[in-house]
């Protein structure tokens, strides 16, 4: 088994992928800002993110026509300077939950919510943990 990707499924597929795109700069696999999917990564890593409309989810299976209520997801990217990209997308308009600040001894996180409120958090690493 191998994990390929998380699938955010959204309502709004053109806002929510503008945001992800445009504002959080993760590349698209394709240019597909109508869906109904797209998968986009950060410049840096293996793992990325796909969207796919949740209308078109709803013709497959039935019980995801309803809208979700509460944080189902929570999108986790990790940045080299916390403070940095904090100003930047703020600068960009992004209204964060909460400023940086720290979690634990080990790293320090901000967050905030895409176009249809699934939560986002961004970490920046202070510490590694050393090898058992």
């Amino acid at each position: 088994m191998e994990l390929t990707q998380i699938r955010l499924l959204v309502s709004d597929f053109p806002a929510v992928y503008r945001f992800y795109r445009d504002v959080l700069g993760l590349k698209p696999q394709f240019e597909a800002e109508s869906g109904p999917y797209a998968k986009l990564s950060p410049a840096t890593g293996n793992a990325a993110i796909a969207l796919q409309d949740r209308g078109q989810m709803a013709d497959v299976l039935g019980r995801l026509g309803a809208e979700p209520t509460g944080y189902r997801a929570l999108v986790v990217l990790r940045v080299d300077d916390l403070d940095v990209t904090h100003a930047e997308l703020a600068s960009r308009g992004v209204e964060f939950t909460r400023a940086p600040g720290p979690m634990g001894d080990r790293i320090r996180v901000a967050y905030l919510e895409d176009p249809e409120g699934n939560l986002i958090e961004l970490q920046e690493w202070l510490a590694l943990r050393e090898p058992s």
